[in-house]
Parts: C-alpha cells; structure tokens; sequence
C-alpha cells in the first residue's frame, strides 16, 4: 500500500512540474526593457587588493582589483589566486557615457574549485559569445554563436552598478549572461535593504546593504524553486557619498557553487627588528 501511494504521489509530482512547463510555454514572461544604469559616478584609476573567504573566515584566495580608463572606456580586472591553485580572472570593458554600457567580458575559471573549466567571451556590441569548457571527464568543448544582448548586460559590472544606483530605488533590473557551458540570459532584481553599521580602525561607518536576486525566466524560472536550484541571492555592501565604494559581498562566484565572502584586504608588512623600525 505504502509502495503504490508512493508511485503515485510521484507521477502526480512529475505531472505537476509538466503542468508547470507547459504554463510557462504558453505565457512566457514578459520582457523587461533594457533600461542601462546612469552614470552618477564616474570611474577612474583604481587598484584594491581583496581576499575570498569562506563564511567560517577561513582564507581560500588572494585578489587583486585594477582599473585603468582611456576616455570613457574603462577597463576593469579582477583576479582570485586560490590557495589550490586555482584562479578565476574576469576583464571587463564598459563605457561610462551617461549611461553604463559593457563593450567586452572576459572571464576565466579554471582549476580544482571549479566544476568546470570556463572561459567565457563577450563582444556585447557585436552580440558574439565563445565559450570554451571542460567537464568532469575532461572532455573539452567550444561553442561561438550569436545572441541578441541587451543594453543593460552587467556582467564585470556589478559592483561598479550598485555604486551608481539609488539606495531609494525601489528595485533595479539589469541583465547578466549566465557563465555556464551553455550561457544563457537571466536578470538580476537589485533592492536596498537599508543602511548597517561597520567600523574602520574604530570609527564608525555605514553602508548601504543591496540584495541581488537572480530571475531565471521561462520554463525553467518557475521549475528552478521547486526543484531546489534557484541560485542564492548575492548580498554587497557599498558605503555612499561622493566616492562610494565596495566594502563587503556574500554569494557565490560561479552557478551552483558555495557562498562566499569577498572583503577588502589590508597590507601586511613583515615585523623589523627593534634597531630598524626607526628608518
């Protein structure tokens, strides 16, 4: 009795997520326009040095963030050096006209961490993709095609994003190319959750605590909850003003892998002896 309440409890499952796909087919979601973000902010020369931590603190990589700028063209490079080896790089160039728009991405994750092997490149302007990867056997793969990307397209660009956008904005929608072997559009709900305090040498600071939900549209937006594989939501911390900047974040670095911390590093210098530490 048990074996046969069970058998179908799971065909009236399997049938439930077919009603679901099959709702989707029919009343897709509606598009949102691309609406890129506005230029309060521009960008200029930077070099931060951050480190990767898991939410025990426990250290597994050491980054750099460099950013040069030529006109309105800014080049943007963020490198992860993990402690096995591994290293996740991403370039990103954008134009800060107005308006945020990406011209290039180029993103690299290879190494034990990583599922997969990827290397992803974006051409916005001219909608070309490749995307080279590597899957549990070793098997390597290549794929280029053509892809119609909107405006607002932020990848590379999230934290330069969540500093030009109003803590008062009720939410934000801009649009990501998911970095898998077979990429794919997604759009990412940005909302304020309000101001929480931190400290700096001991003095008092507060910083603006944005919340970054990932929609997957269609078919596979409405299944992904149920089944258990919507992507956690990306938490960063920005500290406002004249010349905000990034403090904090909490997510993963790749889909469907471990929430991380990101954090800005300081310096270490190694200990001089008593005679030196006069010079």
């Amino acid at each position: 009795m048990f074996i046969m309440k069970r058998a179908i409890s799971q065909r009236l499952w399997r049938a439930s997520i077919a009603v679901l796909v099959g709702c989707a087919a029919l009343f897709p979601p509606a598009r949102m326009a691309a609406e890129p973000v506005p230029t309060r902010h521009t960008e200029g020369l930077v070099h931060g040095f951050l480190v990767l931590r898991t939410l025990d603190g426990d250290t597994i990589a050491n980054g750099d963030l460099s950013q040069v700028v030529h006109g309105d063209r800014v080049t943007n490079r963020l490198v992860f050096h993990f402690n096995d080896g591994s290293v996740h790089e991403e370039t990103a160039v954008f134009s800060q006209r107005s308006h945020f728009r990406l011209l290039t991405d180029h993103l690299v994750q290879k190494g034990p961490t990583f599922e997969h092997s990827l290397d992803v490149s974006i051409n916005a302007s001219a909608g070309q993709i490749t995307v080279h990867s590597t899957d549990e056997k070793g098997k390597e793969k290549a794929v280029t095609g053509h892809l119609d990307l909107p405006s607002d397209l932020a990848n590379g660009l999230v934290f330069t994003l969540l500093k030009n956008i109003r803590p008062e904005a009720p939410q934000t929608t801009v649009s990501m190319l998911a970095a898998t072997p077979k990429p794919r559009l997604v759009k990412l709900a940005i909302t304020s959750q309000g101001e929480e305090p931190f400290s700096v040498a001991g003095s008092g600071r507060k910083a603006t605590h944005f919340v970054v939900k990932i929609e997957r549209g269609g078919a596979a937006g409405i299944v992904a909850p149920i089944i258990g594989k919507q992507p956690p939501d990306i938490h960063v911390w920005i500290l406002e003003g004249e010349a905000p900047a990034f403090v904090k974040s909490e997510g993963p670095l790749f889909f469907g892998g471990p929430i991380w911390r990101i954090e800005l590093a300081s310096p270490v210098w190694p200990r001089l002896p008593a005679a030196d530490s006069k010079h």
